[in-house]
């Protein structure tokens, strides 16, 4: 198995903390500070600049956890392949995180129509009221629902990456190994069958002259054969009945 890779699992859970903390504190903490300004015209302006400050680190932590994301999947492809339920949390791992790239690029993207829509009067970031602009009021709706996705799916994966983490448990990883072998409960019995089989193909008849071929001759033959030599070995046996009486 891998060794140790440090600098890919810092990368991979360091960009994972910035991405699910800052997403987190960017719908608490800039949204709803933002809404506590008085004049309703430079609430989007504000929430737009904090937004655009953190655009740069956000893109690098999402940058970082991606190449640790893809190296862990390299270095860890053998344990991928060899243990059970492994393959399994990697698919999900990645379908949460493409989810989380799209979620996030969608809502930069609504980010920058509300920052370029000016000042226009809103009740919150994500709040419009009557005098809002109809465009700019259906960007901040779909932005109310979207800045809580980004945290729930980072969030997810978090919780994903300590599942995979406990995977890597030198009991877990024997375990699952074995359960991709075929488990710990059918070996017994598949072993149990081998030795029956094993019997009965060593098995002869206890006779004195007329000791029968061993199945294990019989059944490696052509089936035609085989028919023969079983058919041929009634005549044997009536003969000898008779010359005996």
């Amino acid at each position: 198995m891998s060794e140790r890779h440090s600098a890919l699992r810092s990368m991979h859970d360091l960009g994972l903390a910035a991405w699910f903390g800052g997403s987190l504190m960017g719908a608490f903490g800039v949204n709803g500070a933002a809404g506590k300004i008085k004049d309703a015209t430079q609430r989007l302006p504000v929430a737009s600049a904090g937004w655009s400050r953190w655009t740069p680190v956000n893109a690098a932590a999402i940058g970082a956890h991606l190449a640790g994301a893809v190296g862990e999947l390299v270095t860890e492809s053998p344990r991928v392949a060899a243990q059970a339920g492994v393959a399994r949390a990697t698919v999900v791992k990645t379908g949460l995180t493409l989810g989380a790239l799209a979620v996030t690029g969608y809502s930069r993207l609504l980010g920058m129509r509300l920052q370029r829509a000016g000042n226009p009067p809103v009740d919150g970031v994500t709040e419009p009221n009557h005098l809002t602009p109809v465009q700019v009021a259906a960007s901040q709706r779909q932005m109310k629902m979207l800045q809580w996705a980004v945290p729930a799916l980072t969030g997810a994966l978090v919780v994903v990456t300590a599942y995979m983490s406990e995977q890597q448990k030198p009991g877990q990883v024997w375990r699952g190994m074995l359960n991709r072998a075929g488990g710990m409960k059918s070996a017994p019995k598949g072993m149990a069958k081998v030795a029956v089989v094993g019997r009965l193909t060593g098995m002869k008849r206890p006779s004195g002259t007329n000791r029968q071929m061993p199945m294990n001759r019989l059944m490696g033959m052509k089936r035609p054969a085989a028919l023969g030599r079983l058919a041929g070995l009634g005549p044997i046996k009536r003969s000898m009945a008779m010359s005996g009486r």
